[in-house]
């Protein structure tokens, strides 16, 4: 007597092991160091201190733990010291420029610059030397203009009025606005007692007792 089939049973194959399934995949990339991380980020706007300290304490972090993010770390060093010499760079070309413009020496007024910036006592009975200023930092004066003015045979009285008429009329030129309605002052320095083709009274702006900051061309003040 035959014995009746049995039921078909489906093929199952057994799943392989979780570590048969890894093998072959690539291992996950281990994460560098936040301090790293965070060190270069601040390097590139040129957080130099911030960069170099969070540098330092990623360094150590990875010396004692092991861990990953040199690259980044020794990045942010490595652009923190950019960042130092072009800020360098910039110190020494300003102090060369400066010393070409003379800057910081003291000069007799006569030998003052139109669009020179200075130093000085405004108040002072005679003004006999200025000392050369950047025109960016705070200062005492400017000088603006050199006119001509026929001053000889002239009194005192005649010389001041007539230096005064023709300082004015380049302040307006300079500053933007009539020297009557500026809260400006405005001086002069006579030159010579002739005529010459540079002029030879130099005029000069500023306020006693403040400080200027910038060219007070244009100003309109």
């Amino acid at each position: 007597m035959t014995q009746p089939p049995s039921p078909i049973q489906p093929a199952r194959r057994p799943l392989p092991s979780a570590e048969t399934w890894l093998e072959g995949a690539p291992a996950p990339k281990p994460r560098p160091d936040g301090y790293a991380v965070a060190a270069f980020a601040t390097s590139l706007p040129g957080l130099v201190p911030i960069a170099v300290v969070l540098a330092g304490i990623a360094l150590r972090r990875i010396k004692r733990a092991g861990g990953h993010g040199k690259r980044w770390a020794y990045g942010a060093l490595v652009v923190s010291l950019c960042w130092l010499i072009a800020i360098a760079v910039a110190v020494a070309l300003n102090l060369i420029g400066e010393h070409r413009q003379g800057i910081g020496r003291t000069v007799p007024i006569a030998q003052v610059e139109v669009g020179r910036c200075f130093d000085a006592d405004l108040e002072a009975a005679t003004l006999r030397s200025v000392r050369i200023a950047n025109c960016a930092v705070p200062h005492t004066g400017e000088a603006y203009a050199k006119v001509r003015a026929a001053l000889v045979g002239l009194t005192e009285e005649q010389t001041e009025a007539v230096a005064t008429q023709q300082c004015a009329g380049a302040f307006v030129e300079f500053v933007g606005k009539p020297y009557e309605q500026s809260d400006l002052d405005m001086y002069y320095v006579v030159l010579q007692d002739r005529a010459v083709a540079d002029g030879n009274v130099l005029c000069l702006v500023g306020v006693p007792g403040t400080q200027l900051t910038g060219t007070m061309r244009g100003s309109q003040r």
